[in-house]
């Protein structure tokens, strides 16, 4: 949830430029189940515009017409929804409202985490009480140990009157696109909605730029002869759609000197069964850790056949491997949805 965090951080320095106070609500515990787990924050501008959202709309009304007082008086607050008896959501989250002022240094580590795919950590100070007052408060740590607080001239002491939430942000999903067609276009463009951070290589002879890949982080030409691929890092999928079996093949041999999660090849069945034969042809020796990587024809049997339905398909499918969910319909499930 890294790119929400983002998103709210860019809104909070544009409000700020128009002279608007921000408020920040963090849900920050939860008894019983609800939309949206602990974590989850908005931003509520002064003039009560927002962006981001704690559940699937219900609750967002009462947390800003409870904000208002944040504002008047710049003192951070806790209170409690109650779903159990409104939403049918069985539970009742904890939300911390507090000031939210973005500094100059802040936003530059931040800025550089984000580039350098920096894990942070957040700890939300908090009771478990509704519309209590107090030294409530949010601070974030970066690997280096430098410690920021959201709220202007915040000073770091110990709350040990409180219970402490804490939150570990992952460096956002990366998604390594090799294919310059109007498919991969359409895949680009729907996971950019998730935040995943997307890599796109194209032909090196017919190169594209970034306005052709709505959402991409970097776009270049390549070929499989020359590539040299980076930061293959533990949550980093690569799809192939390159609609050429001969530069497929070559691409998938340049990959087996690495071990990603996910290789996601566009083709038929019986095009997937040549790849296999002719890659231990090529290479008798490889890991079988590598070949149960690849899935090809890439994406959950949805009936899919539009490019934007196949793109759906293929995202549906990187999310199942990563999380290690073997997929059904919800309506299957005894029990939780999350653990």
């Amino acid at each position: 949830m890294i790119h929400e965090l983002k998103e709210i951080i860019q809104q909070a320095v544009i409000n700020q430029q128009k002279g608007l106070k921000n408020v920040l609500a963090s849900v920050v515990f939860l008894e019983g189940s609800s939309y949206r787990k602990p974590g989850v924050r908005m931003l509520i501008a002064e003039d009560l515009s927002t962006i981001g959202a704690v559940s699937g709309g219900c609750v967002e009304k009462e947390i800003i017409q409870r904000s208002k007082s944040v504002f008047l008086d710049n003192k951070a607050k806790i209170i409690t929804y109650d779903g159990r008896y409104r939403l049918g959501c069985e539970g009742i989250l904890y939300i911390l409202i507090e000031p939210f002022y973005i500094e100059n240094k802040f936003l530059h580590r931040f800025s550089e985490a984000i580039k350098n795919r920096e894990s942070i950590e957040i700890n939300s100070f908090f009771i478990k009480e509704d519309e209590a007052y107090g030294n409530f408060s949010s601070q974030i740590i970066f690997p280096t140990q430098e410690t920021f607080s959201f709220q202007k001239n915040s000073l770091f002491q110990e709350k040990n009157d409180c219970e402490v939430f804490t939150q570990i942000l992952k460096s956002a999903f990366k998604l390594l696109i090799i294919g310059g067609e109007h498919d991969a276009v359409k895949l680009c463009k729907i996971a950019s909605n998730l935040g995943w951070e997307i890599d796109v290589i194209t032909s090196a002879k017919d190169p594209k730029s970034l306005t052709d890949f709505p959402g991409a982080n970097s776009v270049i030409g390549e070929s499989p002869e020359t590539i040299q691929f980076e930061n293959l890092e533990e949550n980093t999928a690569i799809v192939i759609m390159n609609h050429s079996y001969v530069q497929d093949l070559k691409y998938v041999m340049q990959l087996s000197n690495y071990q990603p999660k996910y290789i996601g090849i566009l083709g038929a069945p019986k095009r997937g069964e040549r790849l296999f034969n002719e890659l231990f042809e090529l290479k008798p020796d490889l890991n079988p850790e590598f070949l149960d990587a690849i899935y090809t024809p890439a994406g959950l049997h949805l009936g899919a056949q539009t490019p934007e339905e196949i793109a759906v398909s293929i995202i549906a499918e990187i999310m199942s491997v990563f999380n290690k969910k073997e997929p059904f319909s919800l309506r299957n499930l005894k029990g939780k949805i999350h653990q």
